[in-house]
């Protein structure tokens, strides 16, 4: 797997005004493309704002991607393919790295084995109290495995009940954007099964009570996170 992951057979170069789907997930020259180095707040993701309050900071980031874009054209140079088949890529609006930008402005945080090639990006940005910083929020990685014990980050001042507002176990018991309607929950066997509005299975699904569940804003972000749609 390894081998097929990093072989220079994956390397390739697309160019195109894309489909953005997360903050860290592109659609270019119908190519699912992961932007590599990384890791932006998923669609579901809750945060506090610099007063406390909660936001849909996965939303926003999306949001804040779609903007900056503007409708450009895009070059992405991918290498290698990750455990959901997104091709791994940098890419660069007019010559300046997308995915800088989106550590730089504090939309993202750098991961992953390029991780030192973003971190003055993330340093500029938590010293900015840019994007996510301005407040208190959960790394990504560390928010589709959170328990009562997952750090909190974010700006010097994290409010005192931050722990609860974002661990709490009803957080996602609502969408967290009326766009985000899809529900995703784990079947009896641990697979990705989302569920549309329409479907019978829909009113079944609790989210307050399906752990590793999150709520999806479309099905094609839901196919590019390794999700696959009910029976019914």
């Amino acid at each position: 797997m390894l081998a097929v992951i990093t072989s220079p057979v994956c390397a390739a170069t697309l160019s195109g005004a894309p489909r953005i789907i997360d903050g860290n997930t592109i659609e270019i020259e119908q190519t699912s493309v992961r932007l590599s180095g990384i890791e932006a707040p998923e669609t579901d993701q809750i945060c506090l704002d610099a007063r406390g309050g909660k936001w849909a900071c996965g939303v926003a980031a999306r949001e804040e991607l779609i903007r900056h874009s503007n409708g450009r054209v895009w070059d992405c140079h991918t290498t290698g393919v990750d455990k959901y088949g997104r091709s791994l890529g940098r890419c660069f609006i007019e010559g300046e790295d997308v995915n800088a930008w989106m550590v730089r402005s504090g939309w993202a945080l750098s991961w992953g084995l390029s991780k030192p090639s973003y971190a003055l990006s993330e340093l500029m940005a938590s010293t900015a109290l840019a994007g996510l910083w301005s407040g208190a929020f959960i790394a990504p990685w560390d928010w589709r495995r959170r328990n009562r014990w997952t750090i909190i980050v974010g700006a010097s001042s994290v409010p005192v009940d931050a722990r609860q507002l974002l661990l709490g176990p009803a957080l996602l018991s609502d969408p967290p954007s009326p766009e985000c309607l899809i529900k995703g929950a784990l079947d009896r066997n641990g697979d990705r099964i989302y569920h549309l509005p329409e479907q019978p299975s829909y009113g079944q699904i609790d989210m307050a009570e399906k752990p590793g569940g999150r709520w999806l804003c479309s099905e094609a972000e839901a196919a590019a996170t390794g999700w696959r749609k009910a029976a019914r």
